[in-house]
């Protein structure tokens, strides 16, 4: 049988989970990866927005993990879209890990940027952006003022869609865990101590009352990552992994075109070439 076959009888998400090894090889790896980057630039201080979901919450611990938590400032930014309990769970990451923290309020900045350009209120996606924007000002704001580097907390399936923000939570010095999928990012977590209610968190980017990741985007993220591991990184034609995880033909084609659309985000500004 081949592995195409194999593949097309599963009918169900890739189980992409690693084995207690794995995961201690992992967080071996992307803690030395954190020194490495800190010593590199001579930095003192590693800055880490932490939202109150589980991508932040395990770079948060990671980085206590490799510089001890003196070194890591926190910063938790709630605007009046995040809800009260997933603010007292960032603060809870925090605490966790014994990390020194702020607590700023976005919304007032936010509400700057829109009163001087009243039409980004009836955008929800402008809007959102700008919120997100504005905490990437604060990250850097700290980390200027205190030696450091932001580092970020995107993973690797929000990464080869472009889910996130350009500029924004994409505008950071380091990414810890750009090769983790989500499924691998809840694993981690709880490996490192992330308390269970952030761990098993539906996901959100904070950017609009309600929002949820898998709602906006229309597909589950076990179903995500199974499509970009075997179709997107791994080359199995459409018809083999929409057979081999149970959805129609057109959800893989839609996550191929988020990838493809997206290439702008993973890349840095293009200019043109040199006329000589």
């Amino acid at each position: 049988m081949t592995d195409e076959e194999t593949i097309a009888q599963a009918e169900e998400p890739l189980d992409l989970s690693l084995t207690d090894a794995e995961l201690g090889d992992r967080h071996e790896h992307i803690t030395a990866f954190i020194r490495e980057q800190m010593d590199a630039a001579g930095t003192e201080t590693a800055v880490v927005a932490i939202s109150g979901g589980v991508d932040s919450a395990l770079v948060a611990g990671l980085a206590a993990d490799a510089l001890g938590p003196d070194r890591v400032h926190g910063l938790v930014m709630p605007s009046e879209v995040n809800d009260d309990e997933t603010m007292s769970d960032a603060v809870r990451v925090a605490e966790t890990f014994e990390l020194p923290h702020d607590v700023i309020e976005v919304g007032p900045i936010v509400d700057a940027f829109l009163e001087a350009y009243p039409e980004g209120r009836n955008h929800q996606m402008a809007a959102g952006n700008v919120r997100v924007r504005t905490r990437a000002v604060l990250n850097y704001l700290v980390a200027n003022t205190e030696n450091g580097l932001v580092i970020g907390t995107g993973n690797r399936t929000e990464a080869l869609i472009g889910y996130f923000t350009k500029y924004g939570d994409g505008a950071v010095d380091c990414h810890p865990i750009a090769n983790l999928y989500k499924q691998q990012v809840r694993q981690l977590a709880r490996h490192v101590g992330v308390p269970e209610s952030v761990a098993s968190r539906t996901p959100t980017a904070g950017m609009w009352v309600g929002q949820t990741d898998e709602e906006e985007l229309g597909i589950e993220y076990d179903t995500l990552d199974s499509i970009l591991a075997l179709h997107v990184e791994g080359g199995v034609p459409v018809g083999a992994t929409a057979r081999g995880i149970g959805v129609e033909e057109a959800v893989v084609e839609r996550v191929r075109a988020l990838y493809e659309h997206s290439a702008h985000k993973r890349q840095v500004p293009p200019g043109p070439d040199a006329p000589y």
